[in-house]
């Protein structure tokens, strides 16, 4: 005998923000005084609030807003060891540079499954306090084949959006022969990793991989059935953004230095353009301008880059705040670039939205709209969170 899963309404929300044009107003789908009816991990129904179905429990929402979980498709949790120091030399003015990356790399490969794990539960858990119900991270921090299959493999046990980021950088112990690394992530680490991860990464930056490095890795990893998506012009104008567009990558991340072409490229593909506002706010580095890519049509997500180099934030409002503030979106635009843009970058329908069939990942906000969460900058406004229908 099947028993039904229990029912909840959530009522007396002041502002739902469906991500469903169909169900309310504007590109956010907003409903106001409004109600969400769960069934089991599933969204069962929206609407006016008073005209909810009946259901077996109750919540009530007390005049807040309600908004999908965000997404934050792209991460780095499964780290160990500490760059506090290199931080607070950044600064006091020193330019950051992909060469960090190689501190935390010596520390992971000298830290216990039992203290990764715990670090990557630890971020998520922080993450889901604020909001992130869905949570991409990537290996990167290891760089020889058991490390990175290490690495996924403890990943893989914490979240479904896994990437293989062996290509992070090549490694202090093939310095002096990189197609030598470039031939390894391809092959050995490449059989190692694939069964664990969903998606491949590389960065194609000066001091990383070039053009041509970067193209036979995301070749490689396309033909063992992972979906590229690149770490994209950074620290400079390059060729990521085209490359990523070229093998139909699910995005291209970072996007700080554009050209027209590229932005034309994003416009006319459907590789999502992946802003991380927390890498400029920990670098202080330049902006990137989210207008020119949003005028030209182009979809764009927010994400926040966590990693203990270069975005040590955990927190999706906070990147919403920022890209308000300076990379030109409005709050609408933000706060879907960090709902529905993310799931876009992860190929997910699932989530990112608030309408029936879609997973049950909702946030309830201590404000009357979404408009807060840039509003009131650095406040904790996120009270509630259901995740999978459940209540956190």
């Amino acid at each position: 005998m099947t028993t039904a899963t229990p029912t909840t309404a959530i009522t007396h929300i002041a502002q739902l923000v469906t991500n469903d044009p169909s169900l309310g107003a504007g590109p956010l789908g907003l409903i106001q005084d409004a109600a969400v009816v769960i069934d089991g991990d599933r969204i069962a129904w929206v609407g006016a609030s008073s005209k909810a179905p009946a259901t077996d429990n109750g919540f009530d929402a007390g005049g807040r807003a309600a908004v999908p979980g965000f997404v934050d498709s792209h991460s780095h949790l499964v780290f160990a060891g500490d760059r506090t120091a290199e931080f607070n030399a950044r600064m006091s003015g020193r330019a950051y540079s992909a060469g960090g990356i190689r501190t935390t790399v010596a520390a992971t490969r000298a830290a216990t499954d039992d203290t990764l794990h715990a670090t990557v539960a630890r971020y998520l858990a922080e993450a889901l306090r604020q909001g992130t119900t869905t949570q991409e991270t990537k290996s990167g921090y290891g760089l020889t084949v058991e490390d990175e299959a290490r690495a996924l493999r403890i990943a893989a046990a914490h979240t479904d959006e896994v990437t293989f980021l062996g290509a992070h950088i090549v490694p202090p112990d093939y310095a002096d022969d990189p197609a030598g690394y470039v031939a390894l992530v391809t092959g050995p680490m490449l059989d190692a990793c694939a069964p664990h991860a969903r998606w491949v990464d590389v960065f194609c930056e000066r001091g990383a991989f070039d053009e041509d490095q970067a193209r036979a890795i995301l070749t490689a990893g396309k033909a063992r059935g992972l979906r590229p998506r690149v770490h994209a012009n950074q620290l400079g104008h390059g060729p990521g953004v085209q490359l990523a567009v070229e093998l139909g990558a699910a995005s291209a991340d970072h996007c700080t230095h554009l050209t027209p072409a590229d932005i034309d490229a994003l416009a006319h593909s459907d590789t999502v353009a992946t802003l991380l506002p927390g890498a400029e706010f920990s670098t202080r580095a330049v902006w990137p301008d989210a207008r020119p890519l949003l005028d030209a049509g182009a979809t764009v997500a927010l994400s926040t880059d966590c990693n203990p180099g270069s975005s040590f934030t955990s927190s999706m409002p906070f990147c919403i705040a920022l890209a308000v503030r300076d990379m030109k979106m409005t709050p609408d635009e933000a706060l879907w670039s960090a709902t529905a843009g993310g799931a876009r970058a992860l190929r997910r329908t699932d989530v990112g939205r608030l309408a029936p069939g879609a997973r049950a990942d909702l946030v309830l906000l201590d404000a009357p709209s979404h408009v807060h969460l840039a509003y009131r900058p650095g406040v904790p406004l996120v009270t509630d969170v259901w995740h999978k229908g459940v209540h956190i």
